[in-house]
């Protein structure tokens, strides 16, 4: 049996960076979630799904969802990656949200990734302005940290990927 891969699924590379990063670290085979065959999967000890996060989403998840049963009983762990500041409370939100049923009991980590507009899509840009028009209109003192972040970013190109996120999960993987 293989050591391990890392599937991810990245929109605008901060994801991919995470996966690269992490596969640096461990030496795991790395491949895109949309092409990796759960055959070729099945094949390792341990499985990380690394995926950004879209209106509360895991992106990726679906393949751990449809190939839960094979993945029983191997060492599995999900980075996902948000352009919000790290928050036990957001975190717990995405977890309950997307950690259902078989999966609830795998580990979760968070790493920061990036913010620009400029290289969003289309649909992507346009529901970002308009969340951001939503914010705009509560009391900045009453915003959640990812409230903080969204209107901090407006207008700006952000990188906060850190490799210092990967600890946790790296320290998890190494146990």
């Amino acid at each position: 049996m293989k050591q391990g891969i890392i599937l991810f699924q990245s929109k605008y590379g901060a994801t991919l960076k995470y996966a690269r990063w992490l596969q640096e670290m461990t030496d795991f085979d790395c491949v895109e979630t949309p092409k990796a065959a759960p055959e070729q999967v099945l094949q390792y000890e341990t499985v990380v799904l690394c995926g950004g996060i879209y209106a509360s989403g895991i992106a990726g998840l679906s393949f751990f969802k449809k190939n839960f049963s094979g993945l029983k009983g191997k060492k599995t762990a999900i980075l996902c990656v948000g352009a919000s500041p790290y928050d036990e409370a957001a975190l717990a939100a995405v977890r309950e949200h997307n950690l259902t049923g078989d999966l609830k009991g795998i580990p979760l980590f968070y790493g920061r990734g990036a913010w620009d507009m400029s290289r969003m899509k289309f649909i992507d840009r346009t529901l970002c302005k308009m969340l951001q028009k939503s914010v705009a209109k509560k009391d900045p003192d009453t915003y959640e940290p990812w409230m903080k972040a969204l209107m901090s970013a407006a207008g700006q190109s952000c990188d906060w990927t850190d490799r210092k996120y990967l600890t946790p999960l790296a320290e998890f993987l190494r146990a």
